[in-house]
């Protein structure tokens, strides 16, 4: 019963990869030698080159092996896709570079731009054809091959959410052909394990659990059925915020113990994840310093009276106040003071409530300052953040930092400060204002739980995509 389409699909990458890698060699050579001819003729020949180039690839491809390229985890997800091959390419490279410099019986690229030529068609190709191989899959998934019959068991409403997350077939490579204990609309429910496997006419070729009976011969029966058939077995566990974060498998006195924590920036990642924002950050401070000092300018001269800069206490990691920097959006008779404060300094407390009742936003806010509108429609009030980022206060991404009041009240408050707040994030990629305040909290508790270095990376271009179309941006 077990489906061999991934395996397949992962061998046709296998072979699709090293079908393009040496085309974009053999490609850079002709473009050095035959098309620019830099340095005239090649020192070695066109066949020559081509076997020794052959011959060495494997240690690419062996690369790609080694960071995921051909696990499904990975070319499901098109982003975490391009960053890995975009990473291979470069240590590829080097691989080959470093397999060149050391033998000594041949010259295995007779120019020093082969290798540069090569390395950049090397990750357009790769590039390519992983596409064409998507569309390819995608439109078998259409035409019912390689697509793989799931069994939903148990009577929890994550049946129906699995379902529901499956449910693009074309997409996922995966049907639900029948549910136990939990019906969902349009999928033949049966009441037992045992009644499905008698009357299912189709063959399973995974089975996802979504509820752990209390009783041990039930359990056992599910599992047994799936590795006496060579089904994929999986199980959700009852409580889902057991099992989020990092997650590791130990032995302990022959025993195993599974290790949880709120998340998976640990270790290395919180490391590399400092060494990127602290490089980064001055980087992008070193190149908008004319545009901090115009900004600047502009609030000293449109309104005198008040600082460049506002500075609050905010919230990050291990509930650790600091004080964040802005550019003053504020006017200065009401900069520093709560909304409550400013409102009734100005004769309109109620406007106060309307503020609370529409998430924290006002059309046409009176405290803000024409330049201030500017400056949080364009998100460039922001920028002096990079400053508490260089200083460890803040990361470039994380949840929102918040208020202490914001945060005294919520539960998972925890989950949140875990890690260091961000000067953007999924929610301020989602909409920012156009979500609620528990939206915005849940995508905060998403970010912790998955941390992962690429959805920094794909966070932070996301970012530049919302700022420039100015997305839930008030």
């Amino acid at each position: 019963m077990k489906n061999n389409a991934s395996l397949a699909f992962s061998l046709i990458l296998i072979v699709g990869d090293f079908a393009a890698l040496t085309a974009a060699f053999i490609a850079s050579y002709i473009l050095r030698f035959r098309i620019l001819e830099i340095e005239g003729s090649s020192p070695i020949a066109g066949t020559t080159y081509a076997i020794a180039i052959i011959s060495t690839l494997p240690i690419w491809i062996a690369i790609h092996a080694l960071i995921g390229l051909y696990a499904h985890s990975v070319y499901d997800r098109r982003f975490a896709e391009l960053g890995r091959l975009l990473i291979g390419s470069v240590i590829g490279i080097m691989a080959v570079l470093s397999y060149d410099f050391f033998n000594l019986s041949i010259d295995l690229f007779p120019g020093r731009f082969v290798p540069v030529y090569g390395a950049l068609l090397g990750f357009g190709f790769l590039v390519l054809f992983r596409s064409i191989a998507r569309v390819i899959r995608h439109a078998l998934f259409r035409l019912d091959v390689g697509v793989s019959n799931v069994l939903l068991v148990g009577n929890t409403t994550s049946t129906e959410h699995i379902a529901q997350a499956l449910s693009n077939t074309t997409h996922t490579g995966q049907r639900v052909i029948a549910t136990v204990g939990y019906k969902v609309r349009g999928i033949p429910r049966y009441d037992s394990f045992q009644e499905a496997i008698n009357k299912l006419q189709e063959p399973i070729q995974s089975i996802i659990q979504t509820e752990l009976f209390g009783s041990t011969a039930k359990n056992n029966e599910i599992l047994l059925y799936s590795q006496e058939n060579h089904t994929a077995y999986r199980f959700v566990p009852g409580n889902s915020d057991l099992f989020v974060g990092d997650i590791s498998v130990e032995l302990f006195s022959g025993v195993p113990m599974v290790a949880v924590s709120q998340t998976s920036l640990t270790g290395w990642g919180r490391i590399i994840k400092r060494l990127f924002d602290f490089f980064a950050s001055i980087i992008i401070l070193l190149i908008s310093s004319p545009v901090l000092l115009l900004i600047a300018l502009i609030i000293k001269l449109s309104d005198p009276r008040g600082p460049v800069l506002f500075r609050q206490t905010r919230l990050t990691r291990f509930n650790i106040s600091f004080k964040v920097f802005k550019f003053r959006t504020m006017k200065a008779a009401y900069n520093g003071l709560s909304p409550e404060e400013a409102f009734a300094k100005m004769g309109k407390p109620k406007l106060a409530n309307t503020y609370r009742k529409n998430g924290d936003f006002l059309v046409n806010d009176p405290r803000i300052t024409f330049v201030g509108r500017l400056l949080r429609k364009t998100s460039l009030d922001e920028l002096p953040q990079l400053l508490n980022v260089i200083k460890g206060d803040l990361s470039l991404v994380g949840p929102r930092a918040l208020v202490p009041d914001e945060l005294k009240s919520y539960a998972k408050r925890h989950a949140i400060l875990s890690v260091k707040s961000g000067i953007t994030g999924l929610a301020q990629i989602s909409g920012r204002r156009d979500i609620d305040f528990e939206e915005r909290r849940r995508l905060d508790i998403y970010y912790v739980q998955n941390w992962s270095f690429w959805l920094d990376i794909s966070i932070l271009f996301r970012t530049i995509r919302a700022v420039i179309g100015g997305i839930g941006a008030k």
